[in-house]
């Protein structure tokens, strides 16, 4: 790997070098390195781009690496990864991509991804998406997430996007057994005239069933975002859904958060707040000897969690 590499594998999966244990990742289409282990199995696809993830049931505080990378202008990269958790599994997925395009063609990157959680399995997905490099060509990254989740399982599911992505459309799909719980956590961050669409469908099929969705983004320059959410309560269930976006300069943030109880047992909230920086936050950091900039920034990380 070279230094491009490295910096991009940091950037999406908090790796300095190559992990131990499970892992796969994918370099401009093809394997850079791929280890299995006797509780999670990687498996390539035979009839398409992809690999297919076996977590054996009963493993517990164990975790699997999947980033990808992308360093080449004009390449367009397509994966099928597929995700099976056993029964009464405790484990976390760090996938990501990071694209790194100086060149004046558009570098993409399409991953969809199905998991199949297995009964009373917790499961932590971690998903961050980068770009860099100095090219006019676009780095686009375009995700869909499809997740059905058995009786008593649990999904912790992270998305961060950190910078330089040209353009996203992020799809992600969800359908809850009796006692799932589901937690999202976005956050995304656009600039210049980047643009980036998120859309949450969220099934509660089952009793007891518990969902929450939260997106924080923050929109710079003539950036455009667009949230859109539907959560659905067929049994007795909860929901959750809250969008809160920060605008700076011409940046525009658009939420339509939808709420559906085809249950009369169903309770579903969402909420949704865009709104500049409060002059007062950036006033008193600045008394702390901040820029006003410095002062923006640490309030955007802050909201981010970056």
């Amino acid at each position: 790997m070279d230094r491009i590499d490295r910096d991009l594998l940091e950037k999406v999966a908090d790796l300095h070098k190559v992990p131990v244990g499970s892992f796969n990742i994918r370099k401009n289409g093809e394997v850079l390195a791929r280890n299995s282990t006797k509780e999670i199995e990687i498996i390539p696809k035979e009839n398409k781009s992809g690999i297919n993830i076996k977590i054996k049931s009963g493993v517990k505080n164990k975790s699997v690496h999947i980033p990808v990378l992308l360093t080449l202008g004009g390449f367009k990269d397509l994966v099928y990864n597929d995700f099976y958790v056993g029964d009464n599994c405790d484990v976390t997925i760090i996938a990501g991509c990071g694209i790194h395009n100086n060149t004046c063609k558009d570098s993409q990157h399409d991953g969809i991804h199905s998991f199949h959680i297995g009964k009373n399995s917790k499961v932590k997905y971690i998903e961050k998406h980068y770009g860099s490099g100095d090219g006019e060509g676009k780095k686009i990254l375009n995700p869909i997430t499809k997740i059905f989740m058995k009786e008593g399982s649990q999904v912790f599911f992270e998305s961060l996007q950190i910078e330089g992505v040209s353009s996203t459309i992020r799809k992600t799909y969800v359908k809850l057994s009796d006692n799932c719980l589901l937690n999202i956590k976005e956050n995304i961050l656009t600039t210049d005239s980047q643009y980036a669409k998120t859309f949450f469908k969220v099934e509660l099929l089952g009793e007891n069933s518990k969902c929450e969705v939260v997106s924080h983004s923050v929109a710079k320059g003539n950036s455009i975002q667009e949230f859109v959410s539907n959560v659905i309560g067929k049994n007795k269930s909860f929901g959750h859904v809250e969008c809160d976006g920060i605008l700076l300069d011409d940046a525009r943030v658009i939420s339509l958060p939808k709420i559906d109880a085809k249950s009369k047992e169903a309770s579903l909230v969402h909420e949704a707040a865009i709104g500049k920086i409060a002059g007062e936050q950036v006033v008193k950091l600045m008394t702390l000897g901040l820029t006003e900039e410095e002062a923006q920034q640490m309030i955007i990380k802050g909201f981010l969690n970056f």
